[in-house]
């Protein structure tokens, strides 16, 4: 069984899936590290210089890949399960998906407090990243979230220690 972490951009994803890995002695998988190290760039670069669909081409095959891992987490990007395909292989039989919910306001807070956000990640509409683009974002987002999630935490008060306890008595 592998562990796969959903949720908006700053929800923790990579901190909480690093540590779920290590406290299950288990890989840990970041697909949007994945794609940055099979590109050669940035997300934001791939956005840029290639486009999204490009961007979602390579996202599509890392999931893929790591559809067929067994005892691993993996953390995916925020708009991964957009792509009805990404969404078939993650909620395939024996995977445990754990959205990783969060305020929208705390998310603006945790992304503006992380300085690589702004050079690696794209806006991803032209509200301009703010409280805004995230509401927007999460309206579209979250019902497909939930269609995909096997357990759900609110991870908007708790620290990644606390949550990787959560997470471990849900799975």
């Amino acid at each position: 069984m592998s562990v796969f972490l959903i949720g908006y951009r700053g929800c923790g994803k990579t901190t909480i899936g690093r540590k779920l890995a290590d406290r299950l002695w288990q890989s840990f998988v970041d697909v949007d590290e994945r794609i940055v190290k099979r590109a050669g760039k940035t997300i934001r670069e791939i956005f840029e210089l290639d486009g999204e669909p490009a961007f979602r081409e390579l996202e599509a095959a890392v999931v893929r890949e790591c559809g067929v891992l067994q005892d691993h987490v993996i953390a995916l990007g925020g708009g991964t399960l957009q792509r009805k395909e990404n969404h078939q292989v993650v909620t395939q039989p024996g995977h445990k998906v754990i959205y990783l919910k969060c305020d929208p306001a705390a998310l603006l807070a945790r992304v503006q407090a992380d300085p690589a956000t702004a050079a690696t990640r794209p806006d991803l509409t032209a509200l301009g990243g703010g409280l805004e683009e995230i509401q927007a974002m999460l309206a579209v987002r979250e019902p497909v979230y939930r269609s995909a999630m096997t357990s759900e935490l609110d991870v908007t008060n708790l620290t990644p220690e606390e949550a990787v306890v959560y997470i471990a008595r849900m799975i």
